[in-house]
């Protein structure tokens, strides 16, 4: 390894290169800095196939053990990596795959035919299918739009899960309208004589540090304090993508899509847990309600000083919820054996 004499002493040259990276690259650093975080966890990234569409997942294991496989979706502009803070937590036997939603990081970005909530769980039962996750039934996690997606996906192919665990699910029709929610009632009030204007602000796409910081203290109950450049490569890692964030929104938040949840509450059958933060302001915890309410026999972990963002705010809490659900399914499990 080459060294560079200081006056100050030895430096090793990777040392100067992460330092160079920070000030300079810091979007790039980030990557890397998850791809050693799934490197430590066990994580491999992969690709699968459907016809010409292509898949991007990161897995951990093999299908087969004690508990079901975990496929987990992460929400609206976000990647994979989303869940890493919690699978740190989870037990190393699990089999674990987290897929990157259609158009998002490295799964095909097609058109808006796929950006919708029923798109979306088209696709992703096309992975599903892909890597064979379908040979026995399997857990799915969902957080915010990807709960939508896990919530109709378990209405539309029951046969598929063992469970599901929706955390903080977009698609319902709350009881009381988060800020977020008001936020895009004002939007769309003058969404035609300030139209331009309109696309540039909406909270969840930010495109200055300051937004960014914004949309963060949307998302998330506990301030984060992330240093100036950490919040510079967040933003450089998602600015490219803008318009694709844009145009996914508007499927998401559109008729076909906007209560797709709340549509298909009667068609799920499978056992269901909802973890939900007290604190949420994107979409209001008051959803927690609506769910129980519709199926009385899910289960309900409300976390209190939490808000939209559980896997980031409460790792260790949601891996440990999720991990108690499914022993408690296995229990239940053998216990109808039993009696029959």
């Amino acid at each position: 390894m080459e060294l560079i004499i200081l006056s100050g002493g030895i430096l090793v040259v990777p040392v100067l290169a992460f330092i160079t990276s920070f000030l300079f690259w810091p979007g790039v650093l980030l990557k890397a800095y998850n791809w050693y975080w799934r490197r430590r966890l066990g994580l491999v990234v992969r690709y699968s196939h459907s016809g010409s569409y292509r898949f991007c997942y990161s897995s951990r294991g093999t299908p087969g053990g004690a508990t079901p496989s975990l496929l987990l979706l992460h929400g609206f502009s976000a990647t994979k990596d989303m869940w890493l803070p919690v699978i740190k937590h989870l037990p190393r036997s699990q089999h674990v795959v987290c897929v990157d939603m259609p158009g998002h990081e490295g799964t095909s970005r097609t058109g808006a035919e796929d950006y919708s909530i029923q798109g979306q769980v088209g696709r992703i039962h096309q992975f599903v299918q892909s890597i064979g996750l379908d040979k026995r039934p399997f857990h799915l996690v969902g957080t915010s739009m990807g709960g939508n997606v896990a919530g109709v996906y378990a209405a539309r192919h029951p046969a598929h899960l063992s469970s599901a665990t929706l955390i903080c699910p977009a698609g319902l029709v709350y009881p009381t309208e988060s800020k977020f929610i008001i936020r895009l009632r004002e939007m769309e009030k003058s969404r035609q004589e300030e139209k331009s204007q309109q696309e540039e602000s909406i909270p969840l796409i930010p495109s200055t540090p300051q937004e960014l910081e914004d949309m963060l203290r949307l998302c998330c109950y506990t301030p984060l304090n992330l240093p100036r450049q950490v919040l510079r490569g967040l933003l450089d890692n998602r600015i490219p993508n803008n318009d694709f964030y844009r145009e996914v929104f508007m499927e998401i938040v559109g008729e076909k899509s906007r209560h797709s949840l709340q549509e298909n509450l009667d068609l799920i059958t499978a056992p269901l847990q909802v973890i939900w933060g007290t604190e949420d302001q994107v979409v209001d915890v008051s959803g927690a309600a609506v769910l129980q309410a519709a199926l009385p026999s899910c289960q309900v972990e409300l976390l209190d000083n939490c808000g939209h963002s559980v896997a980031l705010e409460r790792p260790r809490k949601a891996a440990k919820l999720i991990t108690d659900f499914l022993s408690a399914q296995e229990v239940n499990s053998e216990n109808v054996k039993k009696l029959s």
